[in-house]
C-alpha cells in the first residue's frame, strides 16, 4: 500500500518494496534475459498507433483523437484504464492484453519516426496537465500548470496515478527522453517533502520514481535532496547507508591485514637476498603468498558483482507500475523493514548502488541479505 496521511507516517516507518528494487533494476539494465524481441519484432503495433495507422484497443480510438479531444477531458483521462499502455508503451506487459510491448527494434524506428516523437511529446504534455503540471521548455523543465491546486489536490487522493507515472517515467527513457524525467521527479520531490502540497505522493516518489532514473548520480542527487527534506529524518530509509555511520563501522577493520601483509613481505625480501642461493625461489614464492594474503582482505571486492537473474521458472512479481485503479494498493507487493540498517555492518560507504541482482533464494522474504543487497540499490 501507499503511505498516505500524516497520522501514518507519524506512526509507522515506511517499508522498502524488494519486487519495486527488482523491477526497477531490471528497467535500468534494459531487461536482462528478455528473449521476447526475436517474436514480436516485425509487429511495431506501438510505431503504427503513433503514426494514427491503427487505433489502441479495446477501445478503437486513434492517437490524434486522443491528443485533440481527450486533452482536458479529467473525467476521461481519470476513469479510463486502457489507454495508458499505449500511450507510454514499455518493453514488459502491463494489464491492457491487447497492448504489445516495445521490442529494441521497434525502439530505433520510433525514434527515427518525427510524426511519432511529436505525438509522444504531446501525450506527455497532455498527462503533465492532468496531474497539474506544464512543461516548460525542451529540456525537460516542468513547473505548476494553472490548474495546479484543484489538480494536486486531485493526485494527492488518486494514488494509483502514481502508477501511471511509474509508467510515463518508464516511457520516456525508453523512447528518448531520459534526460526529462530528473526535472519531473524533483519538482515531485519538492512539491510533496517542501510545499507539501502532496504529500501522500513521497512513498512512491522515493520508491519508484527516483529508481526509474538509469544515471546514479542524478538518483544521488535527487536522494541527498530528499534525504534534506524528508520529516522525521531517522525514517529515512532509501539509497546507500550514512556515509558517517558506515565509516564508524568500517573503522576497526582498517589497520588489520594491509599493514601486516607490507611487513611479512618485507622481511621475505630481506631473507631473499640474504640467501643467495635460492634468491631467486624464495622471492617469487614470497611474492605470490603475500598477493594471496592480501587479496582476499580488499574492501568490498565482490559486492559489485551481480548475481544471476531469477529463472523464468522463479514467482514473478506484477508490475506495478502498470496497474490501474482497482489494483491500486498493489504497489509495493512485499516490503522489509528497514533494509539500510541491517546492511550498515557489512557495506562499505558510498558503495555503488547496483549492488546484486536477487538471485533465485531471493523470493524467499526470509532471505533477508540477498534482500537487503537489492534494497541498496
Amino acid at each position: 500500500m501507499h503511505h498516505g496521511g500524516d497520522s501514518t507516517e507519524t506512526t509507522a516507518k515506511p517499508k522498502r518494496s524488494f519486487y519495486a528494487a527488482r523491477d526497477l533494476y531490471k528497467y535500468r539494465h534494459q531487461y536482462p534475459q528478455n528473449f521476447k524481441d526475436i517474436r514480436y519484432q516485425n509487429d511495431l503495433s506501438n510505431l503504427r498507433f503513433y503514426k494514427n495507422k491503427i487505433p489502441f484497443k479495446p477501445d478503437g480510438v486513434y492517437i490524434e483523437e486522443v491528443l485533440n479531444k481527450w486533452k482536458g477531458d479529467y473525467e476521461k483521462l481519470e476513469h479510463n484504464h486502457t489507454y495508458i499502455q499505449w500511450l507510454f508503451p514499455l518493453r514488459e506487459q502491463g494489464l491492457n492484453f491487447y497492448a504489445k510491448e516495445l521490442t529494441t527494434y521497434e525502439i530505433e524506428e520510433f525514434k527515427k519516426t518525427k510524426e511519432a516523437i511529436r505525438r509522444f511529446l504531446l501525450a506527455y504534455k497532455m498527462m503533465l496537465e492532468f496531474f497539474g503540471i506544464k512543461l516548460i521548455d525542451k529540456t525537460g523543465n516542468v513547473a505548476r500548470a494553472v490548474n495546479w491546486q484543484e489538480r494536486f489536490q486531485h493526485l494527492n487522493e488518486s494514488q494509483h496515478n502514481y502508477l501511471r507515472i511509474t509508467r510515463i517515467l518508464k516511457s520516456l527513457g525508453e523512447l528518448g527522453y531520459e534526460s526529462f524525467k530528473s526535472p519531473l521527479v524533483k519538482f515531485i520531490l519538492h512539491e510533496a517533502l517542501v510545499e507539501n502540497t502532496i504529500p501522500n505522493i513521497k512513498q512512491s516518489a522515493l520508491e519508484y520514481f527516483v529508481y526509474t532514473i538509469r544515471d546514479r548520480r542524478e538518483r544521488r542527487k535527487l536522494l541527498r535532496f530528499a534525504q534534506k527534506h524528508y520529516t522525521p529524518s531517522e525514517n529515512f530509509i532509501w539509497g546507500p547507508p550514512r556515509k558517517e555511520q558506515s565509516e564508524g563501522s568500517k573503522a576497526p577493520k582498517m589497520p588489520t591485514s594491509p599493514v601486516s601483509g607490507h611487513n611479512s613481505q618485507t622481511s621475505m625480501h630481506k631473507k631473499s637476498k640474504e640467501s643467495k642461493n635460492s634468491s631467486s625461489a624464495v622471492h617469487l614464492n614470497s611474492k605470490t603468498m603475500e598477493e594471496k594474503k592480501v587479496a582476499p582482505n580488499e574492501p568490498g571486492e565482490e559486492t559489485d558483482r551481480p548475481r544471476a537473474e531469477p529463472s523464468d521458472g522463479a514467482a514473478k512479481p506484477r508490475n506495478s507500475e502498470d496497474c490501474d485503479g482497482e489494483n491500486s494498493n498493489s504497489q509495493p507487493d512485499k516490503t522489509i523493514n528497514n533494509p539500510i540498517e541491517k546492511k550498515e555492518s557489512a557495506s562499505p560507504s558510498d558503495k555503488d548502488e547496483e549492488v546484486e541482482k536477487p538471485n533465485k533464494n531471493s523470493e524467499n522474504p526470509g532471505n533477508t541479505s540477498s534482500h537487503d543487497d537489492i534494497l541498496l540499490q
